[in-house]
């Protein structure tokens, strides 16, 4: 490897979630702030989270029933 052209590598560097969980990874960055993580991203947790500001949401699921409706 060539020397002084690779990033300084940092162990334990420090993750730090929205939700306030920490851990610790492998990184080029000393302290890496995040916005999502597995406790709290719904996939993980199972429960479900939805941010929706223009109702996108609640058209959604109405289409959805009725098509459901609609194959009976």
């Amino acid at each position: 490897m060539k020397k002084e052209i690779h990033p300084q590598y940092f162990e334990k560097a420090k993750v730090i979630c929205a939700c306030g969980a920490t851990f610790v990874i492998g990184s080029t960055r000393e302290k890496i702030e995040v916005e999502i993580c597995s406790a709290c991203h719904p996939f993980y947790t199972g429960n479900e989270k939805i941010i929706d500001t223009a109702g996108r949401v609640e058209k959604f699921k109405s289409r959805r029933a009725q098509a459901a409706k609609g194959k009976k």
